[in-house]
């Protein structure tokens, strides 16, 4: 008998009649001469409880003995269930125990911690909350392809290994070379950004994209930063910062309609503990992304110190680096909206954006969401050959390095703009989570490499 998917018991019901399933035990309850296994089989957040006898059950004496984490294949009739929460069963006729879980299992029925999860990365995806995630993460990734691919971008594979540091931060991992025989002309360096090889792409094909990991060396333990992490990098020619909104919002809405279409499952499973995580996501789509300027932001939240909020930090002037507390403040407590802010001062910001007629900012915006913070960073880049020198050399940035870089605005760089969102960031907006490590299979942070 062909083997079913839990989901579609789930789609089709008792219709589907005699079927035969595989999957893992959750639990394994035994009443003497009924038991009740819950098995998954990774196909939906739900999983489907097979009743199994022990005078008409063939290998009962043999499944009785199956551990949580077991294998075991069932075959037998979809009722409707009396039980609370479980609208169908598997009344089975036979069982079969396909593979024993050893008894040191560690994810025994009972809630485990989070950074107990974390310790067994290469087990936790077998937990309800952790596969739930990666379902969501999974759909995602596909939503933003078909974003870009019927907006005719062109997706370009950018270098993992790379010899410049796009955000002239220096959190870059260096590659170990053996001094008495190089392996490159230079010291090789992961990629903390894909955007500067985009930048050349996107002078050819107009609208280009990349989609892939990025590795930043701070020595950070918050819940929003990691070693590794995804990063969507589109680029687009012939465009300006306030076109490149226009663009981002675009794609927020698109991606989020997206999840909520496809990804109803693991969002109602979310909303248990979370229960405005669907409302929160269609108002997002609905409303109108607010922009504010930087310098005007300041005065607001000067204003509020002056009526007495309290931030951790409470000195607030021109130039300064809004922490999450400052941005989270403007687009909920001011807007309660996504917010752009816009025309930040370019002593904060990255060499490559494009220098204001005031000399003193540069037309790059962040995108601000309720509950997070920034979680997309864009800008329109310097296209005039001059100034982008002289910034790097502001910035103390190794020319020879990124000679390439500048040499494109020499071959026909009239303009270009595009933006950077954190993939991970956005799974913990879209699902309301409150670590980033959550959102990627194994996480990487500093004294943790153990996967």
């Amino acid at each position: 008998m062909e083997t079913i998917e839990i989901k579609d018991i789930f789609a089709n019901g008792v219709k589907l009649g005699k079927v035969s399933i595989r999957g893992w035990v959750k639990s394994n309850r035994d009443s003497g001469k009924i038991a009740f296994l819950e098995v998954n089989d990774g196909t939906t957040v739900n999983n489907i409880q097979v009743v199994y006898k022990k005078q008409e059950t063939k290998g009962f004496d043999e499944v009785i003995s199956a551990r949580t984490g077991s294998a075991v294949l069932a075959i037998g009739q979809i009722k409707s269930s009396d039980r609370a929460g479980q609208e169908y069963e598997l009344v089975a006729e036979e069982v079969k125990l396909l593979k024993q879980a050893h008894e040191d299992y560690p994810l025994q029925k009972k809630q485990h911690t989070l950074e107990f999860l974390r310790d067994n990365a290469h087990l936790r995806a077998r937990t309800t909350t952790i596969a739930a995630i990666m379902r969501v993460r999974s759909r995602l990734a596909y939503a933003v392809h078909k974003f870009f691919q019927d907006n005719g971008f062109v997706w370009v594979a950018t270098p993992i290994i790379t010899s410049n540091d796009a955000e002239g931060a220096g959190e870059n991992f260096d590659l170990l070379n053996d001094p008495t025989k190089p392996f490159f002309d230079k010291t090789g360096k992961l990629t903390v950004s894909g955007q500067l090889n985009a930048e050349a792409y996107a002078q050819a094909f107009r609208q280009v994209y990349t989609f892939g990991p990025t590795f930043r060396a701070e020595r950070s333990h918050t819940n929003r930063h990691m070693s590794e992490f995804w990063m969507i990098e589109p680029e687009i020619a012939f465009i300006d910062l306030k076109q490149l909104m226009l663009v981002v919002e675009a794609f927020v809405k698109t991606i989020t309609k997206d999840v909520i279409k496809y990804c109803s499952e693991e969002i109602a499973f979310f909303e248990k503990n979370k229960p405005t995580i669907k409302q929160r996501l269609e108002t997002l789509v609905k409303q109108e992304f607010k922009k504010l300027e930087y310098r005007k932001a300041i005065e607001i939240l000067k204003e509020a110190v002056n009526k007495g909020h309290k931030f951790e930090n409470s000195s607030i002037f021109f130039g300064m680096d809004l922490a999450s507390e400052h941005e989270r403040y403007i687009c909920e407590t001011v807007y309660n909206s996504p917010t752009f802010l816009y025309n930040y001062p370019k002593k904060i910001k990255a060499f490559y954006m494009k220098a204001n007629a005031d000399n003193e900012t540069v037309a790059a915006c962040d995108l601000l969401v309720p509950g997070v913070g920034e979680i997309v960073g864009g800008s329109q880049r310097e296209d005039d050959y001059d100034k982008l020198l002289k910034r790097c050399q502001e910035v103390n940035i190794d020319i020879t390095s990124i000679q390439w870089y500048l040499d494109l605005r020499k071959y026909g760089y009239y303009s270009s703009a595009g933006f950077g969102l954190g993939f991970e960031r956005l799974i913990m907006y879209i699902l309301d989570l409150d670590n980033i490590r959550e959102t990627i299979p194994f996480p990487r942070v500093e004294g943790s490499l153990k996967f």
